[in-house]
């Protein structure tokens, strides 16, 4: 089989290795698409760690950072009886820190992290699952606040994780969303998606208020920038999630507590059920993820693919290891 690896920053290398063999608890996935996550990609190909205070030791892995994946099963290892040869799986849950990751053809990963999917789902509609499934861990936090249903919510930052916020709040019964977003295009796909409005973060056409009818209920951040935070603490009622990667702090206003107060709310649990619940929204339509892909390209170009993320050309890639 084919396989990527980046031997050091800036340098990915497509190369021959041996096909895995499942162990025990595993199956082994033949790859049929990999969407990139822009965030994880950027910083990897960049040599930049995700988090505040990580290193990033090169070589990667193989095939890291690749984890929004879909495929068919080739082989169970031993113990596994919930999958047989020639299902379709999508990966739910990422296990970037204990296995090879999928940008090659095939990977052996943990029967537990796979969902079965239907063998009519094309790769696009379902590779992201991943993703849903931690976006809808911010909404499992909201939840814990009274929940979106019924209610005016913000999403602030419309690439995929965004989009996908968009959709999981009307999906979740949101009376109204909100897009914000510096970026006309990210606005106008938003409202594609069901976002009643989308709007700039203009605090001149948007002043800080919790009381007028401007203001939003509950919000979501998908920036991870602090003074995206900050906008929408002054414009949220109820409660912000967070689900970008935050890298500085941010700022709670002493106003922001009465009246009654906003809560700030970090980072949710992944769990099995969130990934079932986004794979209920793909099968009914409520969760269009094929709507991020913007083109799909082999795999062994997967540095022209990085650069259309960094050039903000594209939301997401699908990375075909067969092309």
């Amino acid at each position: 089989m084919w396989q990527l690896q980046l031997s050091a920053p800036r340098t990915p290398v497509w190369r021959e290795a041996a096909v895995p063999v499942p162990g025990r608890g595993e199956v082994l996935v033949r790859v049929l698409g990999v969407t990139t996550c822009p965030h994880w990609d950027l910083h990897m190909f960049d040599g930049v760690p995700m988090h505040t205070g990580h290193e990033i030791q090169y070589p990667l892995p193989a095939g890291h950072p690749g984890h929004e994946a879909m495929g068919e099963v080739a082989a169970v290892g031993a113990g596994v009886t919930e999958f047989a040869v020639g299902d379709r799986v999508v990966a739910w849950r990422s296990n970037l820190h204990a296995s090879d990751g999928f940008y090659r053809q095939f990977n052996a990963y943990p029967a537990e992290l796979l969902l079965k999917i239907p063998r009519e789902l094309e790769p696009a509609a379902v590779a992201s699952l991943e993703l849903a499934m931690c976006v809808g861990s911010s909404f499992a936090q909201l939840a814990k606040a009274g929940g979106v249903a019924g209610r005016r919510v913000g999403v602030a930052g419309l690439g995929p994780g965004g989009l996908v916020a968009v959709q999981l709040a009307r999906a979740h019964g949101a009376a109204s969303v909100v897009g914000i977003d510096p970026v006309a295009a990210r606005r106008e796909l938003a409202i594609q998606l069901g976002a009643d409005s989308a709007v700039a973060p203009d605090t001149d056409a948007w002043p800080a208020s919790r009381g007028d009818a401007k203001a939003i209920d509950m919000a979501v951040d998908c920036t991870g920038r602090s003074d995206a935070v900050e906008f929408l603490l002054a414009r949220t009622r109820i409660a912000v999630a967070l689900f970008g990667v935050l890298r500085e702090p941010v700022r709670y206003a002493p106003e922001l507590m009465w009246g009654p107060g906003v809560s700030l709310l970090g980072y949710g649990d992944h769990t099995r059920d969130l990934g079932e619940s986004a794979l209920g929204f793909v099968m009914d339509g409520r969760l269009k993820l094929d709507a991020l892909v913007t083109c799909t390209m082999p795999m062994r170009h997967y540095a022209g693919a990085v650069e259309l993320l960094r050039r903000h050309e594209a939301i997401k890639v699908m990375l075909d290891p067969w092309g």
